[in-house]
């Protein structure tokens, strides 16, 4: 089989990408913490796994930024960043809408992606993954954050060699060829430094929030003795996607192309061969942004009706500025008042930030803030449904100039370098349970 690398770019980043096979299905293949499109193709059984699901679909894979023949990044890629860098492949190629198989820690990014762009979703396959890394008193599957500290630090201290194979794939940890190869494809695929980064924002990751809005066929692989990511993390994914399918298999092998790979693609291949997406998705994940004018109703009888419009025009050009250079979608607004929509929530909380300042700094006027991300009703274009309620309580609660955001956005913002501080956990009117509200720190 005839490939050839190509590139595309992802905001300011070169994205490596290859096409393979001329099925009438698009599968992206969103690979695990490192990879390299070309060293793939020295190993017989990957070629075998390519060339298998090349001959019933169009296989789209990628180096994620920061590793293999993509560009080097400055810092990790958040999430919200690796989504945009699938978005930039699948525009490359031609493809509106495409199956995704997301591999280990591409797991968590193809469930916020399959959340987000329902429309552009046929399917999703996720093999040995899962939707929190570490250990919670309410998710006790994970590794302890000590126990992966000693993961990342065994890393580094090994990198160059066969890095952990007793974790990875024990079923060959003691076979030498497999050992130089493993060797061999970690050392093309990425530097220590960004192997270990990468790993660290992994234990970052909790897509918890996310799974009830993941609406489209789904597939869930693991092997029953994976040393890396435990079966009850694949179990939780199962149970908290409606609908979705588990096939565990047995072995120990967390790499896909050791142990059983056939067993494992025949389950992705059945599955791909039988579902589909066609509906029109009337619900999709999104960060909401509510923001207000401290003291407006002062502000105004102080200044009289004709300069108070006049700041409410600025005021507004100024919002509208900032929604276009952070990819928001004004959604409604109302006196002083703004609700936007934003399909990442890194950028809805960088955006939140600059109104605040461009409208301090401009109009000498305080605004506060309040986000949420959650599963949004579609209706003629504009959002409903309990996600908007929580993002407008929530902003109820942010004081002068402070950007306020629930748990849901921080634990999805993670590799984004955004600070956080607790503001305690707070009862909102009308919303079941407590919830635990953060204060976005000043952009820097």
């Amino acid at each position: 089989m005839s490939v050839e690398t190509r590139y595309t770019k992802s905001g300011d980043v070169h994205v490596a990408y290859q096409v393979c096979g001329s099925g009438p299905l698009d599968l992206i293949w969103i690979p695990g913490f490192v990879s390299h499109l070309e060293v793939d193709w020295t190993s017989p059984v990957k070629q075998r796994i390519f060339e298998r699901l090349g001959r019933f679909c169009r296989l789209i894979r990628f180096d994620k930024r920061g590793t293999g023949l993509s560009d080097r990044a400055a810092a990790i890629p958040s999430l919200e960043e690796r989504m945009d860098d699938v978005r930039a492949v699948m525009d490359a190629v031609g493809s509106k809408q495409a199956a995704l198989l997301g591999v280990s820690e591409g797991g968590p990014m193809s469930i916020l992606f399959a959340a987000t762009y329902p429309e552009r979703t046929l399917s999703l396959s996720i093999y040995g993954s899962y939707a929190r890394r570490l250990w919670a008193s309410d998710h006790p599957y994970g590794r302890t954050a000590a126990d992966w500290e000693g993961v990342l630090q065994r890393l580094e201290r090994e990198w160059g060699g066969p890095v952990a194979m007793d974790i990875f794939a024990p079923s060959v940890a003691n076979d030498p060829k497999a050992q130089a190869g493993w060797a061999n494809y970690l050392r093309q695929a990425a530097s220590p430094g960004a192997a270990i980064a990468i790993m660290r924002m992994n234990g970052e990751i909790d897509v918890r929030h996310v799974l009830p809005a993941v609406r489209v066929p789904t597939l869930i692989v693991h092997r029953k003795g994976d040393r890396l990511t435990y079966i009850e993390q694949a179990r939780y994914l199962a149970s908290h996607i409606a609908g979705a399918r588990l096939v565990e298999l047995d072995g120990e092998d967390h790499i896909p192309w050791f142990g059983d790979s056939d067993a494992l693609f025949g389950a992705v291949a059945d599955f791909l061969s039988t579902s589909t997406q066609a509906q029109e998705p009337d619900r999709q994940l999104a960060t909401v942004l509510f923001t207000d004018i401290v003291g407006a109703t002062e502000k105004a009888a102080a200044v009289g009706d004709s300069e108070w419009r006049r700041l409410l025009e600025r005021h507004h050009a100024l919002v509208r500025r900032e929604l276009v250079r952070f990819r928001g979608r004004e959604i409604d607004t109302a006196g002083d008042g703004f609700l936007a929509a934003f399909d990442g929530p890194a950028r809805a909380v960088r955006c939140a930030q600059a109104i605040r300042s461009a409208v301090r700094d401009t109009l000498a006027l305080d605004l506060r803030a309040g986000l949420h991300t959650g599963e949004c009703e579609v209706m003629d274009g504009k959002l409903a449904g309990l996600a908007v309620h929580i993002g407008a309580r929530v902003a109820a609660l942010a004081g002068p100039g402070e950007v306020l955001v629930s748990n849901t956005v921080k634990d999805l913002v993670a590799g984004s370098g955004l600070d956080f501080a607790e503001r305690g956990q707070h009862v909102l009117k009308g919303v079941p349970g407590r919830w635990q509200l953060y204060s976005a720190a000043p952009a820097g």
